[in-house]
């Protein structure tokens, strides 16, 4: 067995749109012998593959494929959310240890990279009223208490407000009433690898990407979605790209509005992924970042250091 695997059990490798994510994923899973488990909100859904930045060859290394799961899962139209990402994460990472590999999760989905690594309980649990009513005018140091009568307090986002605390004592009384609920879940050990670009690279890397994906059939996909039966609105819910060329392609803009409005939009996107992976951090995450600008040698050489330390 890899000798990685005795520290760790997943490696994530994360960070803003444009960075070169799937490719260094890629080359690390060919040397490591990995698997990886994609976690992109948007890459499950197929036939969208320009607008969410499927770049399958980024897989191949030299004539090896390297696996991927979870993209290509649903079809467009399908409103896919968290929780069933969790539990398809779950499918996956099991498969793969269970082959003697080790799982790399890799995405810019902030959302799902938590729920997967830190274990979230997200079945649906519903509203107690009543015990919302009881506790609505607790003190949040009374709420903690409470919620260390039913477990340990290691993840600190579940008190840092009263609304959350209150909704995970409602979750742990559940939990107390209805002992036939499953609730294992793998012990995760991950190690996060970070990639990331000074912010005005990070912007040229985008306009340029847009521009090329542009010319390479993103119009063109977005209208044989609409012709396959989705509607604009369907296409509107998944925001960037599929937003704005669905908005172009029903007269409501012109060609250069919509390239300078999603140009913008994505700059955007890229930014609220960074203050999400911040935000991980600041909670306790550390994330070995890597520049994006070095040679794919170059980082795969400082991710086998990071990762044999």
């Amino acid at each position: 067995m890899n000798e990685t695997h005795i520290k760790y059990n997943l490696i994530v490798i994360l960070g803003p749109t444009a960075t070169g994510k799937t490719r260094f994923a890629s080359e690390l899973a060919a040397i490591i012998d990995g698997e990886i488990i994609s976690a992109d909100s948007r890459q499950i859904y197929r036939q969208m593959n320009l607008g969410t930045g499927k770049d399958y060859e980024d897989y191949r290394i030299g004539d090896r494929s390297i696996p991927c799961h979870l993209i290509d899962i649903h079809e467009p139209g399908y409103k896919y959310n968290v929780f069933e990402y969790q539990q398809d994460f779950l499918r996956a990472f099991t498969t793969i240890q269970k082959s003697g590999k080790l799982s790399i999760l890799c995405g810019g989905t902030g959302m799902y990279i938590e729920a997967v690594t830190r274990g979230y309980k997200l079945i649906s649990v519903p509203v107690n009223e009543s015990l919302r009513e009881k506790l609505k005018n607790k003190s949040l140091i009374d709420l903690e208490q409470i919620l260390t009568s039913y477990r340990p307090l290691h993840n600190q986002t579940d008190t840092d407000t009263i609304k959350r605390a209150i909704r995970a004592i409602e979750i742990e009384t559940y939990y107390a009433n209805h002992p036939e609920v499953k609730r294992e879940y793998p012990e995760m050990h991950p190690i996060y690898l970070g990639l990331f670009c000074e912010r005005e690279i990070r912007r040229e890397r985008i306009t340029k990407r847009l521009h090329t994906r542009l010319k390479n059939g993103m119009i063109e996909e977005v209208e044989h979605l609409l012709r396959e039966g989705l509607s604009p609105d369907d296409l509107i819910y998944y925001g960037l790209e599929y937003k704005y060329i669905t908005l172009y392609l029903t007269g409501k803009l012109d060609y250069d509005t919509l390239v300078n409005k999603l140009n913008v939009a994505i700059h955007q996107f890229a930014k609220r992924q960074m203050t999400w992976f911040r935000k991980m951090e600041k909670e306790g995450i550390y994330i070995h970042w890597i520049d994006a600008q070095l040679p794919i040698t170059e980082k795969i050489r400082l991710a086998m250091e990071i990762l044999k330390k």
